[in-house]
């Protein structure tokens, strides 16, 4: 089975076009570790950039990759025609049975369903909720992102929904959908590296410094704890845009945070870096205003962390089920403040047991098996 999975090189998303090896979003990296391993399964990895780049042929022995330039002028101010044309003649070529599109975020569902070939889509963001939930402004790329997710769902073959919270959103909107979690990287598997024991109770939170992943808020949780004689300490990591109003308000107050001890903003990090992180915590709270399913905590219980977390979206699903995680409705904040405080006074454990159901559950093997067998049945169904 050939196979054509369009999606985001992070080259092109991070403007770091001298780099000469692709890299990708958590989730599509993870799915490429799985096909990696099936021998019966020939992957056509198919990108589009804004500025021509060097690209290795192939990632893995059955997974090719191709690199597509495509000039600004064919990107969001034309609604992604011209990184539609340019897939479509790249996808001539390969002549895949099938075509898998990464989230409609970009550019890359759209090219997939005006392929011309079967083809089915994955949803990592919904982005016509995101627009409404924030308000996104006439013609703005939120909202232009909404329109275009619509024409996506509408003509896509079927739709992977990561949650039960994502299907319910989109599920009146497309022909067929399946719940197929996103898969985990496999370093997060490793076994956990058990860190010595200290005194001071250590809790991550991760993700991109934005008003929907709340961090001033998470600031303010801490201060409390600080206040209340707890040794505990936030570190805050993900990139804080310095354009963005909110991400330049967190920054100018966790100034005052990590002069008094609790809590520090540490910027971006590898996966090998953010792992490391893990084994040396005791904690992970993720606390957004909405989240299709929320990846970094599925990685956290990997490495067997505390959990606490808002009880929307995604997360739901993730935390079915394991001892140590701890949910609280979206905006008690009281409630939040008191669970961590009272963990932190029972010396802070961590979640003991998680390892094995995230493996059952996310292992990139595992994920890769589901979607093969929905390609065929999509195949099937389209024969």
């Amino acid at each position: 089975m050939k196979i054509a999975l369009v999606t985001t090189d992070n080259r092109e998303h991070f403007h770091s076009y001298a780099e000469t090896v692709p890299h990708f979003g958590a989730a599509p990296e993870a799915l490429m570790q799985g096909f990696a391993g099936l021998r019966d399964l020939e992957m056509h990895v198919v990108s589009c950039t804004q500025k021509p780049m060097k690209s290795p042929e192939k990632l893995a022995d059955n997974i090719f990759f191709h690199s597509l330039y495509v000039p600004k002028i064919g990107w969001m101010r034309t609604s992604y025609q011209g990184c539609v044309r340019a897939v479509r003649r790249k996808l001539k070529a390969i002549k895949p049975d099938l075509v898998h599109g990464q989230g409609t975020e970009r550019e890359c569902s759209i090219s997939t369903v005006f392929s011309k070939f079967p083809n089915v889509v994955t949803i990592h963001g919904n982005m016509a909720e995101l627009a409404r939930l924030f308000k996104a402004p006439l013609a703005s790329f939120g909202w232009l992102a909404a329109q275009l997710e619509n024409v996506t769902l509408k003509r896509a073959g079927g739709v992977f929904c990561n949650s039960a919270y994502t299907e319910s959103l989109v599920a009146p909107r497309a022909a067929k959908t399946w719940r197929v979690a996103n898969p985990i990287r496999e370093y997060f598997f490793d076994a956990p590296r058990r860190a010595a024991r200290t005194d001071k109770c250590v809790v991550i939170n991760v993700g991109v410094v934005t008003e929907r992943k709340r961090q001033m808020d998470l600031l303010q949780v801490a201060r409390r704890l600080h206040e209340q004689g707890l040794n505990i300490e936030f570190q805050f990591v993900g990139s804080a845009h310095p354009k963005n109003e909110y991400a330049v308000k967190f920054l100018e107050q966790i100034r005052e945070a990590e002069t008094a001890g609790y809590a520090k903003y540490l910027g971006t990090k590898s996966t090998a870096e953010l792992v490391a992180m893990f084994d040396e915590a005791h904690g992970l709270v993720h606390f957004p205003n909405e989240e299709a399913f929320g990846l970094v905590v599925a990685e956290a219980l990997a490495r067997e962390l505390a959990f606490f977390g808002a009880r929307l979206g995604g997360i739901i699903d993730i935390s079915e089920g394991i001892p140590g995680a701890k949910l609280f409705d979206g905006e008690d904040w009281d409630g939040l403040t008191a669970g961590m405080a009272e963990w932190v006074r029972k010396g802070f454990p961590k979640s003991s047991g998680a390892l094995e159901t995230m493996k059952e559950r996310y292992h990139p093997k595992v994920i890769a098996q589901r979607h093969v067998e929905i390609y065929r049945e999509v195949l099937g169904r389209s024969a």
